[in-house]
């Protein structure tokens, strides 16, 4: 559906800057596709390189209309809202899209298409996406995985919204500018979306969510490294993604991602984040489940110091990569060379 020739226009009102906007921010960095602008009446007119990190220079612009002058040809809804729900209050932004001609990428729960599909007269050139929903019935997992030769990268957190979407991202954008016979599987709404491929993980029902992963990973089997976007973390109660990912993916490699900032849950707060060697050592043994499977082991951390500054940020990395003995990064402002490097002598 999505071309790299289409023109985008990504609907951040009043998230540009915050937690939920996280879908927007990555198709800012990421998606190759040309973008004529940022949608955020509050910010319009300031500089994008002032509430996230990227290089592209990105309008920040005050409605839909001025990005449909600029000629967008695609709306992309970045934001993130909790629970996945789409809110009434971007039924006009909807309402104005589809009746301009414009396709809309849709990363939630909720459904556009069951509500909006109506109003697509010319089905040929205009869609809807809706990310979310799974493109096939997986079978059950069999562990097929573990007999692949390749290197499989599993990312790994602390907790949601750490870093994990945006480290293996960085990892597959080093991998690539090295011209390496690399993979990616996308498992969530900003990785399909931005690769154009992938899992909506969260969508699968339970039981065939293994079996999504596995199959997804069988397809990469030519790949020499695979990168499988983490999601979640065992240490939420509110998550049951990464054991499927282990399960599915059989890892050779673990990456743990982490906020540098936060010794608990974003939320639930009272949940405070346990020592770093023992969580490391937790991963590692579900993995390998007393070498059921392949043996599974964290080579690198990503750390997201994006509230340290960069002083400080380098004193963090020092302290732990002497406490943990493993190289860390943060991916956004020191790149991925460090632990590219530790995956290709491990």
């Amino acid at each position: 559906m999505l071309k790299s020739s289409h023109k985008i226009a990504v609907y951040m009102e009043a998230h540009i800057d915050s937690d939920y906007g996280k879908m927007g921010c990555g198709v800012v960095r990421y998606l190759p596709n040309p973008i004529v602008g940022v949608i955020d009446n509050e910010l319009a007119g300031k500089p994008i390189q002032d509430y996230m990190p990227t290089s592209k220079d990105v309008p920040i612009l005050p409605s839909l209309t001025e990005a449909i002058e600029k000629g967008a040809e695609v709306l992309i809804l970045g934001i993130a809202p909790s629970g996945g729900k789409i809110p009434d209050s971007w039924n006009p932004v909807i309402e104005e899209a589809l009746k301009a001609g414009l396709s809309i990428v849709n990363g939630l729960h909720d459904l556009l298409s069951n509500k909006w599909g109506h109003c697509i007269e010319n089905h040929r050139d205009q869609w809807i996406w809706d990310v979310r929903i799974p493109r096939f019935t997986p079978s059950i997992a069999t562990g097929k995985a573990a007999s692949l030769k390749n290197k499989r990268i599993l990312f790994v957190g602390t907790d949601m919204a750490v870093g994990k979407m945006t480290a293996g991202l960085e990892l597959y954008s080093h991998y690539l500018q090295k011209k390496e016979n690399i993979g990616f599987v996308a498992t969530g709404q900003i990785g399909i979306t931005v690769t154009g491929n992938g899992i909506p993980l969260d969508a699968f029902k339970v039981d065939h969510a293994c079996g999504a992963v596995e199959q997804v990973v069988l397809d990469q089997k030519d790949k020499d490294v695979v990168i499988i976007e983490g999601q979640g973390s065992l240490l939420h109660p509110g998550s049951t993604a990464t054991l499927p990912l282990m399960r599915g993916s059989c890892p050779t490699h673990l990456i743990l991602c982490l906020r540098a900032e936060k010794q608990t849950l974003r939320s639930p707060e009272n949940i405070k984040i346990p020592d770093l060697k023992e969580f490391i050592n937790l991963n590692e043994s579900l993995c390998s489940v007393f070498g059921t499977y392949p043996q599974s082991k964290v080579i690198g951390i990503a750390a997201n110091t994006s509230t340290f500054s960069i002083l400080e940020s380098e004193q963090y990395i020092a302290v732990l990569e002497e406490r943990l003995q493993l190289p860390v990064t943060d991916p956004i402002r020191f790149g991925m060379d460090k632990l590219a490097k530790a995956i290709e002598v491990s």
